[in-house]
C-alpha cells in the first residue's frame, strides 16, 4: 500500500473524494465511522446518500458555483454542516472542501474532509439557549 493511501485509509477523518459531478469516488475508513455506510454502498452514488434532503439545493448550488469557476466560495474555512447518517439520525460535521485539479490544472473533483462535530454543536446550542433564557429572565426581572 502506497503512503498517500495508507494516511488515507488510516486516519479516523472522513475523505471523501466526488467527481465533478458530485458522484462519490472514494471513501474512506473515517468516512465509514463517521457516517456508517461502507465505501462499497456509496463509490458512485451522487452526495445527496448524506446530505439532509431541505440542505440539498443549497448544496447543489455551492458545488456547481465552485467546479465552474474553479475555486471555493468558503475558501479555506472550516464549516459545521448537517449530515445524514446510516441509522437516519441527522448529525453534524465540520468540513472543510478543496477543489483538487491534476499538474495541468484541470479539475478532477471536490474533496471533503470531515469529522464529526455532533456533540460539541449541541452542547453550543444548549449554551445559548440558557444564555438566551438568563438574559430573558434578567430583563423580565428588571422592567418596571
Amino acid at each position: 500500500m502506497a503512503l498517500h493511501q495508507a494516511l488515507i485509509e488510516q486516519t479516523d477523518d472522513a475523505f471523501i473524494f466526488s467527481d465533478p459531478n458530485g458522484k462519490i469516488q472514494l471513501w474512506n475508513h473515517g468516512a465509514e465511522l463517521l457516517f456508517g455506510l461502507t465505501a462499497h454502498e456509496t463509490i458512485g452514488q451522487l452526495l445527496d446518500i448524506i446530505i439532509p434532503e431541505h440542505l440539498r439545493r443549497a448544496h447543489w448550488m455551492g458545488f456547481q458555483k465552485a467546479v465552474a469557476s474553479g475555486r471555493m466560495a468558503l475558501g479555506d474555512k472550516v464549516m459545521t454542516t448537517r449530515f445524514l447518517h446510516r441509522d437516519g439520525g441527522k448529525r453534524y460535521a465540520d468540513m472543510r472542501f478543496n477543489l483538487i485539479k491534476d499538474s495541468d490544472g484541470h479539475l478532477l473533483g471536490v474533496l471533503a474532509t470531515a469529522r464529526d462535530s455532533t456533540d460539541r454543536h449541541l452542547a453550543e446550542r444548549a449554551l445559548r439557549e440558557q444564555i438566551a433564557a438568563l438574559t430573558s429572565a434578567q430583563e423580565a426581572q428588571n422592567r418596571p
